[in-house]
């Protein structure tokens, strides 16, 4: 009998919803800019992050040794360090690379190169460059090395510094600004979303009241409020699978032209993104979409259930 039934509730919703075809499309179109908003936050957040992990990338600690520290004292702190599970990564840079790159980098400085040529040995140690998960981190790990006595040998450290402190306010700046980017989006999200399903709440509850009489003739012959809701509610389910299916159709040519344009300005393809994540965010939107017209027929048509 249940069976029977919920086969009715889905054929009657389907049937309301091609009958009404242009309220159907109306509330497509409203369902579909709602996850047409939610799609494009799901850009600029991937844009976002992306972006956020470039400048991470670009942040690091290096560790600069004197000229006498031997290599393999280095390859020991160097071991050490990649143990701390701040830590992602840690490169050695010889002294003598370390030379060729500061050549390499004043090319066109020649009085620097001359006085370069005029030292009887190598003036410039070797190097760690320390890569932490998380840029608050640094200072944690900084911290470690400085109060580290296992890297003591008479009365000596075999570090001659640690940049740090030199780059202690761009860390703490890009810190800053990760917080302030995670919250801003968060809100914004949340803000946009609470509009959108206000927005289709509205328009949804508007397609119930085109049948408030039908609502009406069917609580007089005792139909249920199970049997009542459902049909309206499978059609608020159909609404949320076109909108997903025409919002992913959409954002197709978007994103196409998006990632040829400005690709170099935005840092990332976003067709590139759309394509590796299409069934995510396919995913995403769908279920949103599937939500906002089950659970805002869900409560549109309460009110006439209750007369």
């Amino acid at each position: 009998m249940k069976r029977v039934t919920t086969k009715r509730i889905i054929k009657a919703g389907f049937v309301s919803f091609v009958r009404n075809s242009f309220v159907s499309l109306s509330s497509i179109l409203v369902v579909t800019i709602t996850l047409s908003v939610i799609t494009m936050l799901i850009f600029l957040q991937a844009v976002l992050n992306f972006s956020l992990e470039q400048i991470k990338d670009k942040v690091d600690v290096s560790i600069y040794f004197t000229t006498s520290a031997s290599v393999e004292k280095i390859e020991a702190l160097k071991s050490t360090i990649e143990k701390l599970p701040e830590v992602t990564s840690v490169s050695y840079t010889s002294s003598e690379d370390a030379l060729k790159n500061f050549k390499e980098k004043h090319t066109n400085d020649f009085l620097t190169l001359q006085a370069l040529e005029e030292l009887d040995k190598n003036p410039l140690g070797a190097y760690l460059n320390i890569k932490a998960k998380d840029p608050s981190q640094y200072e944690a790990i900084s911290s470690f090395l400085q109060g580290d006595t296992a890297l003591v040998k008479d009365s000596s450290t075999i570090i001659d510094k640690i940049n740090y402190y030199q780059n202690k306010e761009v860390i703490e700046r890009l810190n800053a600004i990760t917080n302030g980017a995670q919250k801003l989006g968060f809100a914004l999200t949340l803000i946009l979303a609470i509009v959108s399903v206000v927005i289709t709440f509205n328009t949804i509850r508007l397609t119930i009241f085109t049948a408030r009489e039908e609502i009406g003739v069917m609580r007089l012959v005792g139909a249920g409020s199970r049997y009542v809701r459902g049909p309206f509610m499978i059609e608020g389910i159909i609404y949320g699978v076109f909108s997903a299916v025409t919002t992913m159709i959409l954002f197709w040519p978007i994103s196409y032209w998006f990632g040829k344009k400005l690709t170099t300005f935005l840092g990332m393809n976003l067709y590139d993104y759309y394509l590796s994540s299409f069934f995510q965010i396919f995913g995403i939107i769908l279920l949103v979409g599937v939500l906002l017209g089950s659970i805002s027929s869900f409560i549109a048509v309460k009110k006439y259930l209750n007369k």
